[in-house]
């Protein structure tokens, strides 16, 4: 919402693959994730080529939490449905633990968007 953003959403992966003296394997993977903020059209006045950045973060955003709810509920889980999810399937659904870190905005003006 301002125009420093970068308006994309960014992902790390670091992998570590370890070969031990009697041939077993071990490897991890850690998937370090900065997710562009959602946006309301209405407040930042976005057009032509913002405007369409915003609406592909937006509709990732809203993917990614159907395929958390989904995995809550235990139902059919859209993993496909964005690269996001896809890239991402293995830390939300696999073997895996989660640590999520949220910054938000006190301010009333922006209170939907912490939400």
């Amino acid at each position: 919402m301002n125009d420093r953003s970068s308006r994309s959403h960014s992902i790390l992966v670091l992998e570590y693959n370890q070969i031990n003296m009697d041939g077993s394997k071990k490897n991890a993977r850690l998937n370090l994730v900065d997710l562009a903020g959602s946006e309301r059209i209405a407040k930042t006045g976005a057009t032509g080529k913002v405007l369409e950045e915003a609406k592909k973060i937006n509709l990732s955003l809203t993917i990614l939490g159907r395929v958390i709810q989904a995995l809550g509920e235990g139902t059919n889980v859209p993993f496909r449905e964005s690269t996001l999810t896809k890239l991402l399937k293995e830390s939300l659904g696999g073997n895996s633990k989660t640590a999520l870190i949220c910054t938000t905005s006190r301010a009333d003006c922006h209170i939907e968007e912490t939400i």
